[in-house]
């Protein structure tokens, strides 16, 4: 792998973060409501319809992947390792930290991640469709940051 193509798997990352906020602002909470609203209202059992976006966001990185790898096109494949990355971002922080499905990965004393988990519970303070907010995952609005510095500056 060239300098061009780790920079690419970098930039791909990055630009996913915008692709996830966009999705999730406009798909999720617009007509594929049905498939997302058991993440936002608790429903029995460990899956959910929400889990379904998993394979939606991985289509296209095993596609690069695959195409990429089969017409030797090694910035196909670094777009999808770059999408692949960050859905293992994903995984790790919105489901494992997030969620707590991992109780022991707990990064609360860093202010960052105590935003990240701050504005996340503001998302899930919406249960319907409309009036959401904090759609993104890894980008915090400072006013969290700021939210969390005040809490700590009390404490």
């Amino acid at each position: 792998m060239n300098v061009l193509e780790i920079l690419i798997v970098f930039l791909t990352f990055l630009c996913m973060e915008g692709v996830a906020w966009l999705a999730h602002r406009y798909l999720m909470h617009g007509f594929l409501w049905f498939l997302h609203r058991d993440h936002h209202v608790k429903t029995p059992g460990i899956l959910e319809k929400n889990d379904t976006f998993f394979l939606i966001f991985a289509a296209p990185s095993w596609l690069c992947i695959i195409l990429g790898g089969a017409h030797s096109s090694g910035y196909s494949v670094s777009i999808g390792l770059g999408i692949a990355l960050y859905g293992l971002a994903y995984a790790i922080v919105h489901e494992v930290f997030i969620h707590q499905r991992l109780p022991f990965l707990r990064l609360t004393k860093y202010t960052y991640w105590e935003a990240v988990r701050l504005a996340h519970k503001m998302h899930h303070s919406h249960l319907d469709k409309d009036d959401g907010e904090n759609f993104g995952m890894l980008w915090v609005h400072p006013k969290y940051i700021r939210h969390v510095r005040n809490l700590r500056k009390n404490d």
